[in-house]
């Protein structure tokens, strides 16, 4: 989520993002010593599970948790579709994790590990070149019809065409393809050896291939753009008001509710999700009654509104649940497709014009941490000068890279005595005349007499108050900057399509980065509409070490390969870098109830669906 601005991202959706995010955000085989494939329960990055195949539940769900209750949510600008597989449109908030379901799911309590939901048996190849599943034949679709190995083909084979939203292409782009070997067993094959392809694998959000036949998956198809989907999960919707709300109905024949990594969780009877104009007006709705949780990503509205008659009786709480997740990077996000961004010494340049120290005081009450890392608030952040596995890494292309990466520890500008503004604003006009920029009139202009004018996009107006600083710093160098709120769906789809020159945007990290960094820096996703790749990176050598990252044969390798892309990143000058929480700010009625022991790697919403309303603990 991002921080402060309320700005609407992904908030826990099937795949990392991201993650998300959304959200995003967001697995595990066991091996036999022989050399054998073993059919496991769960899977996981290096092989180690917390879980034995006879575990009753995951330890931060509640065995006393009840059934029943209402729970009303909210979220932000409108919805006109129900699909959240393809690009052009936006779907309702809980769609993807409340209809839907995956072969296996994640545990909170792990690093990254999965365990079998659709799939009762994963089984990894000695070779690693492909995964078999064997489908639970207990699975079924809320219409009661059985979930088959065909369904997990036509799944796959949709979400890698160009139909779907062309994150799944980017991201299941190693799995080749799915062979079905029965009625219950599907192997799918991959290009090459890659340690978490089998648990992307496992992350494949099943459809109903009879539904989707008769409906068109396509949004801009005519029949089936607000036809409610059918899936396996918990949920299945029952009432849609198109664009302000939509309420879904626990299945009391869900199909899982007994398996191990589903007890004690989706608790409610109902889900409701309202829709608002924007977080401002939707606190104020909190506060007098009209949903009963909230992510508060605001200091301010933390501090200061989110108080009352109704905190002080204790009819509405406000509490700070720690994680221990990796923050990865917020930041102010040049678009580098513009060609007033091209030159990375620019990008450097407005870096300097950012006080974080004044803005955490003056407006944050101090509650932030400034990033200074793409992988923040992790042993995957690059710390120092690099060390001999990454200089393996760098080396072969000391030329291409600013020689700060091998010389200078990350470490964003700041105004801490003895370092000023106006010290960074003297450094940063040097620069910006190295670059071919100089103030004329009061205005920076190139050589050609053009001057320095850009706007930056927000989605939400609780942001603006962190930009009007920014902007006048900016305009101490003679840049024109504006700023300014649009509609959250007009927002959406001028992000999709890399309409801007400059945003605010959390790159999520799980704990383990893979694939996802395709989709993030690649100069494939940089031509892509639709990816997350907002900074538009094209760069060779970020490729080479994004494909470091996925094709990692271990942890060392793998933090050597996110400390070398962190260094080339943040040298890039690809965003001004903004802060992290290392702990989520959660307001939430009385009525509802969580477990005592908390997950350590989670999103607010993952977390919710553990809680409950009424009595038990």
């Amino acid at each position: 989520m991002i921080q402060d601005s309320g700005n609407p991202v992904s908030r826990g959706t099937l795949l990392p993002v991201a993650g998300t995010v959304t959200v995003w955000l967001l697995l595990l085989t066991l091996f036999a010593a022989a050399g054998q494939a073993l059919a496991a329960h769960g899977i996981s990055i290096d092989g180690r599970l917390k879980y034995p195949p006879d575990f009753k539940r995951f330890d931060y769900t509640s065995p006393g948790a009840v059934k029943g209750g209402r729970l009303v949510l909210h979220d932000l600008g409108s919805f006109d579709k129900m699909n959240p597989f393809t690009l052009k449109g936006t779907p309702p908030f809980g769609l993807d994790s409340l209809v839907f379901e995956t072969l296996a799911v994640p545990s909170l309590d792990e690093p990254f590990a999965e365990y079998g939901l659709i799939a009762s048996d994963i089984e990894l190849a000695p070779d690693r070149r492909s995964v078999t599943f064997t489908i639970d034949q207990r699975a079924r679709f809320s219409d009661g019809r059985p979930v088959t190995v065909e369904d997990v083909k036509f799944s796959l084979d949709t979400l890698k065409s160009d139909r779907a939203h062309p994150f799944y292409q980017i991201y299941l782009q190693d799995i080749t393809g799915a062979e079905i070997l029965d009625k219950k067993r599907i192997r799918f094959h991959f290009a090459r050896v890659n340690r978490e392809l089998h648990m992307i694998a496992a992350q494949l959000p099943i459809l109903d291939r009879a539904f989707y036949r008769q409906h068109g998956f396509d949004p801009d198809g005519k029949a089936g753009v607000m036809t409610p989907p059918i899936g396996s999960g918990p949920y299945v919707v029952s009432e849609v008001r198109p664009g302000k709300s939509i309420t879904y109905r626990r299945n009391p024949n869900y199909w899982a509710k007994d398996l191990p990594v589903r007890r004690g969780m989706f608790n409610f009877d109902t889900i409701t999700i309202k829709y608002f104009k924007d977080q401002v007006v939707s606190v104020e709705a909190f506060k007098a009654g009209e949903f009963d949780f909230m992510v508060v990503n605001i200091a301010k509205q933390w501090v200061r509104d989110l108080t009352g008659p109704r905190f002080q009786s204790g009819e509405l709480i406000k509490k700070k649940f720690p994680h221990h997740n990796d923050a990865g990077m917020q930041g102010f996000v040049f678009n580098t497709r513009r060609p007033l961004f091209r030159d990375p010494r620019v990008r450097r340049a407005l870096g300097l014009a950012f006080d974080f120290e004044w803005t955490n005081r003056a407006l944050f009450f101090n509650q932030y941490t400034r990033s200074n890392s793409y992988f923040s608030n992790s042993d995957l952040a690059a710390t120092g000068l690099p060390g001999p596995g990454e200089l393996a890494l760098l080396e072969p292309f000391r030329d291409r890279l600013p020689a700060e990466v091998f010389t200078t520890p990350l470490k964003a500008p700041t105004t801490t005595p003895p370092h000023s503004l106006r010290g960074n604003l003297r450094q940063a006009k040097k620069i910006l005349e190295q670059a071919g920029w100089k103030v004329r009139d009061g205005v920076l202009r190139n050589t050609k007499g053009e001057p320095f004018r850009f706007e930056i996009l927000l989605a939400s107006p609780s942001f603006e108050r962190v930009m009007a600083p920014y902007v006048k710093n900016l305009e101490k160098l003679g840049i024109e900057v504006s700023y300014r709120t649009i509609d959250t769906a007009l927002y959406g789809d001028r992000i999709k399509n890399f309409d801007f020159d400059m945003v605010v945007n959390v790159f999520g990290q799980s704990q383990s980065p893979g694939n996802e960094q395709r989709d993030y820096w690649s100069s494939q996703s940089a031509k892509r509409k639709g990816s997350r790749n907002l900074a538009g990176v094209a760069s060779p050598v970020v490729d080479h070490l994004v494909d470091a990252i996925i094709y990692a044969e271990n942890r060392d390798q793998l933090t050597v390969a996110c400390k070398s892309l962190d260094r080339v990143l943040w040298y890039g000058y690809y965003v001004v870098p903004n802060w992290y929480l290392p702990y989520h700010r959660l307001a939430f009625s009385s009525r509802l109830h969580y477990p005592e022991k908390l997950p350590l790697y989670y999103t607010p919403y993952q977390f919710l669906w553990t809680w409950w309303s009424g009595g038990g603990r």
